[in-house]
């Protein structure tokens, strides 16, 4: 059974730091190119960064420069640390692991960025 688990979201204030977690079972998770994205409410949801299992990286370009997303394969985890938080970075934000037509999602976690 493959089970994503987000950890880290809370509410913080505007300019403020947080690290997401997202510790993956039941992958071979070093094969996975790994995601986070993010769910404002009455949005789409959309891609905030993206890390190949060969290390690249790719950023939406509003969080470029803030956001850092890194991948640690011997604890199966992915993180997302976030910095200079913004209030229209409140969203929900979910990890993805991907391989081809094999595609997971981790359940969420809030993220309030609110003064």
């Amino acid at each position: 059974q493959v089970q994503l688990v987000e950890s880290g979201g809370g509410l913080v204030q505007p300019g403020g730091s947080l690290r997401l977690s997202c510790a993956a079972s039941g992958i071979i998770f070093s094969n996975y190119e790994l995601g986070w994205y993010r769910q404002a409410p009455g949005k789409q949801r959309e891609l905030v960064a993206s890390i190949t299992n060969g290390g690249n990286t790719n950023y939406a370009p509003s969080v470029k420069g803030r956001f850092t997303i890194s991948r640690d394969d011997g604890k199966n985890t992915v993180y997302l640390q976030m910095n200079s938080l913004k209030p229209e970075d409140t969203a929900v934000y979910y990890c993805n692991g991907l391989r081809g037509w094999r595609s997971y999602w981790g359940q969420g976690t809030q993220v309030t960025v609110s003064s």
